[in-house]
């Protein structure tokens, strides 16, 4: 690993108000705190540095591949959620000789491309309780050793005016956000429009904003919808599947089929993006403000990080044993991830084109006219709820494929 100082989290503005991933099962809200606490520590215990490591050979010098004239000398990915499949174009650029870093919630090793050393490190951190469930957005100003995060579309677009970020690249055509039922309770269901029909409870997340577009849309009703779900599995089991339940389609109905205690669930669900709510997902993003500046950097990496993505997702072995190895690691985490759980989630990207080329055949791309769509979307919503977004906010405000290479995508 090169010689270059990660700068720790900065913990000063825990939030708590973001839970945007179901993925906690029943944890105490105590358990969270503490492991809030652990991130900000300065214990550096984890796995290795890996002595027993090969180092990638380095990129020639002034390369494509070369990126220590133009990048910082650490390159910091921010997360929304613990080690997971879904980042794993994140985790592919980590090289052989990584370390697993549990007590402040990252991964650290050189960034390595196509085999080759880049010149620069690469360091991807963990968000939510890491970072007090704090939005993306607002911790890459909170602290400004973060190079990108991800930033959906709607988070952006709620930002706009007091934490501005620009989106470079998307790792999901298609967000993996849905809600699911039961087939066993609900044959009937097909489709979103099906619940909203019935007296069906559907629980989610108050945070959502994408519960108010449903909502605004006549496709669920206020009278069914319970914004108190605090991620566990509870309140499904208790009642035997009857209710309607807010996830990720790459983790939840692999969960509730496979990984709940006595009990297993058949699901079906609909994805929030087939309802005409077209966000793009945890895209990779930079605080507006700094693109001039990080633009010759962007130049070389954002095609690194598209070619991860499609290398990732051809052979994805190699980074789903470092994520499953990651979680393992940290004893005292909430956070639980199994081989099958890792297969599921790729082989879902895979086949629901949740990750996937754009129109044009380029992976990580995006369309203003989808943007355009969240914005129409999400002013009125905003507005309602006394949110103030920049004024006169147009897609270009919030995402560039300035830096993509149009020849890269998945074969």
């Amino acid at each position: 690993m090169h010689i270059a100082s990660a700068a720790t989290e900065n913990c000063s503005h825990p939030k708590g108000n973001d839970m945007r991933r179901s993925r906690l099962g029943g944890v105490a809200l105590g358990a969270l705190a503490a492991l809030a606490l652990a991130a900000c520590t300065d214990d550096t215990t984890g796995s290795g540095p890996r002595s027993d490591a090969e180092q990638a050979p380095a990129a020639a010098a002034g390369g494509p591949l070369d990126l220590s004239e133009v990048c910082p000398a650490n390159v910091v990915f921010q997360t929304d959620w613990f080690a997971e499949s879904e980042y794993g174009f994140l985790y592919q650029m980590i090289g052989p000789d990584y370390t697993i870093d549990t007590a402040k919630k990252r991964i650290v090793g050189s960034l390595v491309s196509h085999g080759q050393d880049t010149g620069v490190d690469v360091e991807v951190r963990y968000g939510g309780p890491a970072i007090g469930y704090e939005q993306v957005s607002a911790q890459m100003y909170v602290d400004e050793s973060i190079t990108m995060g991800l930033v959906s579309t709607d988070e952006a677009i709620q930002n706009s005016k007091d934490q501005p970020t620009l989106g470079v690249f998307a790792p999901f055509e298609v967000s993996p956000l849905m809600i699911m039922w039961d087939k066993a309770a609900h044959p009937e269901f097909r489709t979103l429009m099906d619940v909203g029909q019935t007296d069906t409870t559907v629980l989610y997340y108050e945070t959502d904003t994408y519960m108010q577009y449903l909502l605004g849309a006549g496709i669920l009703r206020q009278g069914q919808v319970d914004g108190s779900y605090q991620g566990g599995p509870d309140r499904w089991v208790a009642e035997e599947g009857k209710i309607a339940q807010a996830g990720f389609a790459t983790s939840e109905p692999y969960i509730y089929a496979n990984e709940l205690d006595g009990v297993s669930y058949d699901v079906d669900f609909q994805l929030i993006n087939d309802t005409g709510y077209p966000v793009y997902s945890q895209t990779l993003s930079i605080r507006a403000g700094e693109k001039e500046e990080l633009a010759p950097c962007l130049k070389k990496l954002v095609p690194i990080i598209q070619q991860a993505q499609v290398d990732f997702m051809t052979d994805p072995s190699r980074t789903n044993a470092l994520v499953i190895e990651a979680v393992k690691a940290d004893d005292e985490s909430v956070w639980n991830y199994s081989e099958g759980m890792a297969e599921y989630a790729v082989k879902t990207m895979r086949e629901r084109g949740l990750v996937d080329n754009g129109s044009n055949g380029t992976i990580g791309d995006m369309e203003e006219s989808r943007v355009q769509r969240m914005i129409d979307i999400l002013t009125p919503i905003f507005a309602g709820q006394d949110k103030e977004i920049k004024e006169g906010l147009k897609p270009s405000d919030l995402i560039t494929n300035e830096f993509i290479d149009p020849s890269i995508g998945l074969q």
